[in-house]
């Protein structure tokens, strides 16, 4: 049995009793994620599978020198070309060149962003897709900040976030108290980096950002609701990555605060 048509489904779907019938376009950017890569693309596909999902994952790799490729093309034996699909960039060029460059090759009608590193874990996917046909919502961004969803959604458990110290939660906690402040963005967790769009939705918005680093998210929030989409939430639990080093820098810090000022004297 579909998972999505048990009555517990129904209830948090808003009693649509239909089956999902979209596919979803998970993009990947990766740099020196050899080891990680293997383990997000089974639970992907475990996840999907399960719910009886068309999906495909479009690896953006920027020429990582640790075999990240290869290990990607392997996966693409395994699973299928027509699921693992591996665009390469020549060098490291940035977060959102990362989703502009794999948006191109999305063949789904949702778009989900997410990080490889194995913080974002794909069990959240269908808790996204189910609030979104609830509401019809054009994006569902997850949040380490909620206790439930936004819109009220059954079956959610509080956010959080696993294997940072104390310096690190403040330093999050920080930067979107203070985006929060001067932005107003609707959406407690602005600098979260996994979400579902409506790939219309994803491309218009995409089209008129201007940030290309990690102030890209925090564009794409603030740029969605000033021009009226409809966002929503759930709360996920957020885990530090297993293997490799965070690719987050002082001065993507430095940008950061920076793309919140530019942000606020221009949206």
């Amino acid at each position: 049995m579909n998972p999505f048509e048990s009555n517990a489904a129904l209830k948090m779907q808003g009693q649509y009793p239909s089956t999902n019938t979209h596919k979803y376009s998970v993009i990947l950017p990766t740099y020196k994620e050899r080891k990680n890569l293997p383990i997000i693309v089974w639970l992907l596909a475990k996840v999907f599978n399960e719910n009886d999902l068309a999906w495909e994952v479009i690896v953006v790799d920027d020429n990582s020198p640790d075999g990240t490729q290869e290990v990607a093309r392997q996966l693409a034996a395994t699973y299928g070309e027509d699921k693992i699909v591996l665009k390469p960039r020549a060098g490291k060029l940035g977060l959102g060149t990362a989703y502009i460059h794999g948006l191109n090759f999305c063949k789904g009608d949702f778009v989900i962003i997410m990080d490889a590193d194995l913080s974002h874990h794909p069990k959240f996917i269908p808790q996204f897709i189910r609030l979104q046909q609830a509401h019809n919502l054009d994006i569902v961004t997850g949040t380490r900040y909620r206790k439930t969803s936004s819109p009220p959604m059954p079956g959610t458990a509080p956010g959080g976030v696993h294997g940072w110290d104390l310096k690190r939660k403040f330093v999050s906690r920080g930067a979107n108290f203070l985006a929060d402040t001067m932005l107003n963005p609707g959406v407690s967790d602005l600098t979260g980096s996994f979400r579902l769009y409506k790939i219309s939705v994803l491309r218009h918005i995409i089209t008129l950002t201007i940030s290309r680093g990690y102030v890209f998210q925090m564009e794409m929030m603030v740029r969605a609701r000033a021009l009226g989409y409809t966002v929503g939430e759930v709360p996920i639990t957020f885990v530090d990555r297993l293997f490799g080093e965070s690719n987050l820098d002082a001065g993507e810090v430095v940008q950061y605060a920076k793309g919140v000022w530019t942000l606020f004297t221009t949206v």
